[in-house]
C-alpha cells in the first residue's frame, strides 16, 4: 500500500485492466475557498488533486468537515473551484455536470409520486414518452428488488426501500459516473449491508466510475477499488491514498471477515485517527462542507 500528501494524484489514471485512458473525473489543482460575513473567507480544501478512472470506484473519508463533500459538488458541477479545473473525461466541466447521476444522504423522491412515478420521471423530463418510461422504471424496481412495490408512495416505504427507489432513479438514466454522499448514512447497520451489496452487484454488472463519499472506514474498504484519505479542515487536502486489492465480486459481510481486510483497515486508520481526532479538537471552527 502507497500513501502520503496527494498520493491520489493520477492514481486513477488506469483501471483493473491496466489500460490508461482519460479520467472520467478529473480534479486538477482544486481550491475551494467560500466567503462568510463580513468579508471574512473560510478555506474549505486547500489546493487538490484527484483522477477517478472511468470503471473505478473510490472511496473518500475523513473527519466530519473535512471537504469531502465539497469535492463531490465539485465534481457534480454544483460548486465552482475557487482555483484549479475540474475535468470531466477530458472535458472542462463548465456547469452542471450531465454525465453524473448523484445520490445524496436525504431522500429527494417526491413524496406525491409512487415508486415507479419517481423513478420514472428520470427519463420523462429527457423527453422519453410515458409508456416507454414506466416500463423500464419497473424493469429497474425489478433489479433493485421493489417490483412488487412499484405503485407505493414513499411514506409506505422503509428507509432502505427508499433509498432502493432512490438507485433505480439515478441509475435509469445511464450516468456513467455515480457521485453518492453518505447514501446509506442514515440506515440502520444490517440495511447498509444489504444496499452495500445491492450497489456492487449494479456497480459489477456496469461499471461506472464512482466517487463515494463516507465515514465508515469499513465501507470505504469493502466497497471501493482506492479508498482516498482527506485531512482535517481547514484547507483540508488529500493526505492518502490506499488501493484495495481485495478479491472482486465481494459479500461485504464475508470480506470483513477476511484477514487481508483487517490489515488494511489497520494501516488507513493509523493515517486517519489522528486526522478525526483533530477534527474533534476544531469543534469551534466554522466549517462549511
Amino acid at each position: 500500500m502507497a500513501a502520503g500528501k496527494n498520493a491520489g494524484a493520477g492514481m486513477g489514471a488506469a483501471i483493473a485492466s491496466g489500460v490508461a485512458e482519460t479520467p472520467a473525473v478529473e480534479l486538477d489543482g482544486v481550491s475551494i475557498t467560500f466567503k462568510l460575513a463580513k468579508g471574512a473567507t473560510y478555506a474549505a480544501v486547500a489546493e487538490t488533486k484527484l483522477d477517478v478512472a472511468a470503471g473505478e470506484f473510490v472511496a473518500i473519508v475523513g473527519p466530519t468537515g473535512c471537504g469531502k463533500s465539497t469535492l463531490l459538488n465539485v465534481a457534480a458541477g454544483l460548486i465552482k473551484p475557487s482555483t484549479g479545473a475540474a475535468r470531466i473525461f477530458g472535458e472542462p466541466l463548465g456547469g452542471l455536470n450531465v454525465r453524473a447521476g448523484y445520490l445524496f444522504q436525504q431522500d429527494a423522491l417526491m413524496p406525491w409520486k409512487t415508486a415507479i412515478d419517481n423513478v420514472a420521471v428520470a427519463l420523462e423530463i429527457a423527453g422519453t414518452q410515458r409508456e416507454e418510461a414506466l416500463e423500464r422504471a419497473q424493469a429497474w424496481l425489478g433489479r433493485v428488488g421493489l417490483g412488487a412495490f412499484a405503485h407505493r408512495h414513499p411514506h409506505m416505504l422503509s428507509g432502505g426501500q427508499r433509498k432502493r427507489v432512490g438507485l433505480a432513479q439515478v441509475l435509469i438514466r445511464n450516468p456513467r459516473i455515480l457521485l453518492m454522499d453518505e447514501p446509506f448514512g442514515p440506515l440502520d447497520a444490517q440495511t447498509r449491508l444489504i444496499m452495500g451489496d445491492l450497489l456492487l452487484k449494479l456497480w459489477q454488472d456496469d461499471r461506472k466510475a464512482v466517487m463515494f463519499v463516507t465515514h465508515d472506514l469499513e465501507e470505504a474498504i469493502a466497497l471501493a477499488d482506492r479508498v482516498v484519505i482527506m485531512s482535517a479542515g481547514p484547507a483540508a487536502s488529500i493526505i492518502g491514498d490506499y488501493p484495495i486489492n481485495l478479491t472482486r465480486p465481494r459479500d461485504i459481510s464475508e470480506i470483513k471477515l477476511e484477514p487481508e481486510f483487517h490489515k488494511i483497515h489497520r494501516e488507513i486508520w493509523a493515517a486517519l485517527k489522528a486526522e478525526v481526532l483533530k477534527g474533534y479538537s476544531q469543534g469551534d471552527i466554522v466549517a462549511p462542507v
